[in-house]
């Protein structure tokens, strides 16, 4: 591992992967607290607030350009920041099983799985985590992180044969 990459980044890359360390640490910690909990509600906002910056800085992140300075990545952004909005009205509102659902959906599907390719070859992830065998690491964190969304996928399916959504 090495840290040289990320200091040679700009400071919106640098942002953005502060902000996606926050919100893989934050998450955990907000999904395991029971609801309603005060510490559930902290690391729950501080997670919000990581995504949205997560989100919010990879609007200008152009590294990927598929359609001028656009890649699909811009499109889960702004997808990412609506999710959220409609995750945190849920709360607000009382539809707790739905807030829980958005949210875990997110963290999973957001954060974890297209997280992983953030550890693609070459790209700067990988550069840190993995500088000598990058491959390797792409492979390892990738099944990773499909094996916690099928895990997921799993649980959730399970909930709704046993009709316990909540």
């Amino acid at each position: 591992m090495t840290i040289q990459p990320f200091l040679a980044a700009g400071p919106t890359v640098q942002l953005h992967v502060v902000a996606a360390v926050l919100a893989i640490v934050l998450g955990p910690i907000a999904l395991a607290r029971r609801s309603r909990d005060r510490w559930h509600r902290r690391a729950g906002y501080a997670w919000v607030l990581s995504m949205a910056a997560l989100a919010a800085s990879g609007l200008f992140i152009h590294s990927i350009r598929m359609a001028g300075p656009f890649s699909p990545i811009h499109l889960l952004s702004l997808l990412t920041l609506w999710q959220l909005r409609l995750g945190v009205r849920e709360a607000r509102a009382g539809k707790f099983a739905a807030h829980r659902y958005r949210m875990q959906a997110i963290y999973m599907l957001a954060l974890m799985l297209t997280g992983a390719f953030t550890l693609s070859p070459g790209r700067l992830m990988s550069r840190i985590l993995f500088p000598e065998t990058p491959v390797a690491g792409f492979v390892l964190v990738l099944a990773v992180a499909g094996l916690g969304c099928a895990w997921w996928l799993h649980a959730v399916s399970r909930r709704a044969r046993l009709g316990n959504s909540a």
